[in-house]
């Protein structure tokens, strides 16, 4: 679970470190940045984040490498760094370009432009919207949810969904046979089956 606090989410890089930076200590920043995210997206855990209140900039970029986005009607969504004549550093380009489409990402970043949390969900940047303050309920909620899943088969959905979307249509499919021989030879996947045909909730290990 990742949420925020005093009203928002997270409103991103403070802009006077950025300034006291250099072009090689910026470099190193925002590929520690990415290092972060990628921990969180890779990291093997499922990862749901409660979002409210600004979540732009890096907030955003963090949102973006969750894996289950819930959203209250405070939230808003935006990239303001070309507005600041910088660039995203903390993985924008790749994450939120990967749910916006590169058309529409670059028309966001251009302008500034805001997104509500009800746009926010239309376009993928959130997965579910609800009542002002319920974002983190929700959130526990689904997260609950998640872990009675088999642990080996969120760990496989983790790990190789957002890779099989950069293959080409070959490798991904061959990558999902791989993946689906050994979920599907597990000892959670006979357990599954068990729980399924007893009519009774799996007791994964």
């Amino acid at each position: 679970m990742i949420t925020g606090t005093a009203g928002h989410f997270c409103s991103g890089l403070d802009l006077s470190e950025h300034v006291a930076r250099d072009a090689e200590g910026t470099m190193r920043h925002s590929r520690g940045w990415h290092q972060v995210m990628e921990r969180i997206q890779f990291g093997g855990l499922p990862v749901v984040s409660a979002l409210f209140g600004a979540v732009i900039g890096g907030g955003l970029e963090l949102a973006a490498s969750t894996h289950v986005r819930v959203a209250d009607p405070t939230a808003f969504f935006q990239l303001p760094e070309g507005r600041r004549g910088i660039f995203v550093g903390g993985g924008a380009s790749v994450r939120v370009g990967r749910i916006l489409g590169a058309d529409r990402l670059t028309e966001m970043m251009l302008t500034g432009r805001k997104y509500s949390a009800e746009e926010g969900l239309r376009l993928g940047l959130a997965h579910y919207t609800v009542g002002e303050g319920e974002a983190l309920e929700k959130a526990q909620e689904l997260a609950r949810r998640i872990a009675s899943n088999a642990p080996l088969s969120n760990y496989i959905m983790i790990q190789a969904l957002a890779r099989i979307e950069d293959m080409s249509k070959a490798d991904g499919l061959f990558t999902e046979s791989l993946c689906a021989a050994i979920t599907q030879t597990s000892p959670d996947a006979l357990e599954g089956l068990a729980a399924f045909l007893e009519k009774r909730s799996p007791n994964f290990r």
